[in-house]
Parts: C-alpha cells; sequence; structure tokens
C-alpha cells in the first residue's frame, strides 16, 4: 500500500472563512497560510490534513513548481506529462511516474490537472487513456487548467459520470507565486471535494475562494486575466510615451509604484521591459487565450467589453511578431511595430 502523507496548513490569523456576500453564487473568502516545505514533522490525516496519493498532470511552467511543492511538503505524488523528460526533476524529489492520465488517476487518490488550454485539458481528461477512464468513486479530479466555464463542465460531466468527484480551482499567479506557494485558487464544484484538499491547496498557495457551481471559477479566472492583459497594454503605452516625451521609463515605473495604482505585475516586469526583455512567466500565448476567451464569454451574456476587445488585437499582432513563447509583457513590442509601420 502506498505511503500515507500527511498535510496540515493552519489558518490565518484573521480568524474562521468568511463568506462573502452575493446570493446566488455563494462566493466563499477562505483565509489561509501555506505550508513550510521545510516542516519536518506533518500532522496525522484527523488533525486537518491530507491522507491518499496525489496525482499531477501537466508540468510545464506552473505545473512543475506546483508539484514539487506538494512532493517537499511530503505527499506521495504520482505524475505524468506529455512529454516524460519534464518528469524527471519531480522523479528524483521522490515521484512515481505513470504512462497515461488513466494510470495516474487509477492509483492515485485525488488527481490535479494544470494544462495549457481547453483543447489539452478536454484531451487529458476525456480522451484516449484520458484520467476519467481511471477514475471512480471515492476518487478526486482537480482541475486548475485556465478554461472556459463550458469546457470545464464538459470535463466536469466526464469524471462525475464515473462517480467520481470534479473541482475546478483556475489560479492567479504566475511562475514565481507557484514556486514559491503563494497562487490563489478560484475553485468551483463539489464542495466536499473542495474540503478535501483543502491542505493541498494551501501547500500551493495563499489563498482560496470557493465559488459555487462549476463553471464560476472559470469565469473568475478569465475576468481576472482580461484585467491583468488589458493593464499590460496600458503599461506599455506609459513607457513608451514616457521616452517619446523625453522622461525615463525607469522613473515611470518607481512613480507608480508607490503610488494608488502601485501594482507588483508593473514593479517586477517594468524594469526588463524598459530594457525589451522578457523573460517568461506567464507566455503571451496563454494571455492572448485567456482574452479570447473572456471576449466569448461576454458575447454570451451581451455585455460590451472593448477596451479587451482592443488589447486583444495587440496581442494577437505580438504572436504574429513570433513572440508567442515570450512573456505576456512582450506586446510592448506590438506597439513598437505599429510606430515603425506608421
Amino acid at each position: 500500500m502506498a505511503a500515507v502523507a500527511s498535510l496540515l496548513c493552519a489558518r490565518a490569523a484573521a480568524g474562521p472563512a468568511r463568506r462573502l456576500r452575493g446570493g446566488a453564487r455563494g462566493a466563499r473568502l477562505v483565509l489561509s497560510c501555506s505550508a513550510s516545505s521545510s516542516s519536518s514533522s506533518l500532522p496525522p490525516p484527523g488533525e486537518g490534513g491530507f491522507s491518499g496519493r496525489v496525482g499531477f498532470l501537466g508540468l510545464g511552467i506552473m505545473g512543475a513548481p506546483m508539484a514539487s511543492n506538494l512532493i517537499k511538503a511530503g505527499c506521495d505524488v504520482t505524475v505524468w506529462n506529455r512529454t516524460k523528460s519534464k518528469c524527471d526533476p519531480l522523479l528524483t524529489l521522490g515521484a512515481r511516474f505513470e504512462s497515461s492520465p488513466a494510470g495516474v488517476a487509477s492509483s492515485c487518490d485525488v488527481t490535479f490537472a494544470m494544462l495549457a488550454d481547453p483543447e489539452s485539458a478536454v484531451e487529458v481528461a476525456c480522451g484516449a487513456n484520458g484520467a476519467a477512464q481511471g477514475m471512480a468513486p471515492g476518487k478526486g479530479y482537480v482541475d486548475v487548467s485556465t478554461v472556459d466555464a463550458a469546457t470545464s463542465k464538459l470535463i466536469g460531466e466526464h469524471i462525475t459520470s464515473t462517480g467520481a468527484s470534479f473541482l475546478e480551482a483556475p489560479v492567479s499567479g504566475s511562475k514565481k507565486p507557484a514556486e514559491d506557494g503563494l497562487l490563489i485558487f478560484l475553485t468551483a464544484g463539489d464542495e466536499s471535494l473542495y474540503n478535501r484538499v483543502a491542505p493541498l491547496l494551501d501547500v500551493m498557495g495563499k489563498s482560496r475562494f470557493f465559488l459555487g457551481d462549476v463553471g464560476n471559477g472559470a469565469a473568475m479566472k478569465l475576468v481576472v486575466n482580461m484585467v491583468m492583459g488589458s493593464m499590460m497594454v496600458s503599461f506599455s503605452e506609459g513607457l513608451l510615451l514616457s521616452e517619446k516625451v523625453s522622461l525615463d521609463p525607469n522613473t515611470l515605473v518607481e512613480v507608480i509604484s508607490q503610488g494608488a495604482i502601485s501594482a507588483p505585475m508593473f514593479s517586477l516586469k517594468g524594469p526588463s521591459m524598459v530594457k525589451a526583455a522578457y523573460p517568461t512567466a506567464f507566455p503571451l500565448k496563454h494571455q492572448q487565450k485567456d482574452l479570447r476567451l473572456a471576449l466569448a464569454l461576454a458575447e454570451s451574456v451581451s455585455q460590451s467589453i472593448p477596451t479587451v476587445a482592443a488589447a486583444n488585437e495587440l496581442y494577437k499582432v505580438a504572436k504574429s511578431l513570433g513572440l508567442a513563447d515570450q512573456d505576456f509583457s512582450a506586446v510592448i513590442e506590438a506597439l513598437k511595430a505599429k510606430e515603425q509601420n506608421k
């Protein structure tokens, strides 16, 4: 029998969870703090931990550090990735390997999935040798990918048809927060599964929200990333304009960092953008995908979002310039290109 891993994450000093007012959606904010990966003693499940084997599908820029934090916290983790070599660092840390998503799901009590786009998420969950084929009553599937609500519901239907439980849990945060265990989980679906995996979410993140029915987590994530993508375009315009009127863009970054519109994104990415360097934390192609999905979401409810539509076009230009795999801050190059083509 697989070794039992036990995890416990203390609640934040602010006290018990607070329910957000909002009626039908039943949103709830759960305050939590990350478990330390250096913890030497893990309390038993009866004291609030998690027992069982954990699967993780998808070991890209986000999945790898998330799975790594689970292993370091003492979890018994089994991994899978299309490119097997990406599993090697985690195997070195003590993870097990299965050759298919079905194999991971079959051998684990709870399986997490972090895939790049809706198509990949559906294929890994529902396709040949997909996770659904390894699901059964008592098991849980937690999809932390960023997808649209319809895709999340489709995956959920396949998973629950096996008798297993489903939770969508897309994350707010990029590479560094994933590495540091400081992600924000936007969850919806089976609340009993949410409570069951809460200690695992607390290892990988700094806070978690339960938002009710499947689809609400996906929608919240798209709205968040929609705002983020638009902010980056506006910030890029500010950097270029400041330089055009003979101001130091680095000073602009400093001024913004001390004012009401201060955001870690600006402080972290601004200095590199001034140097035309875009080390990838969140790939530009993924930001454009999220804007596309947000536009579709808005259209489905007849909500006009013209700023987002304009931003989406700029990210598409940046992709055409070969910047798809660069950080999304490389959208500034699309603005430079438009200026040069005047």
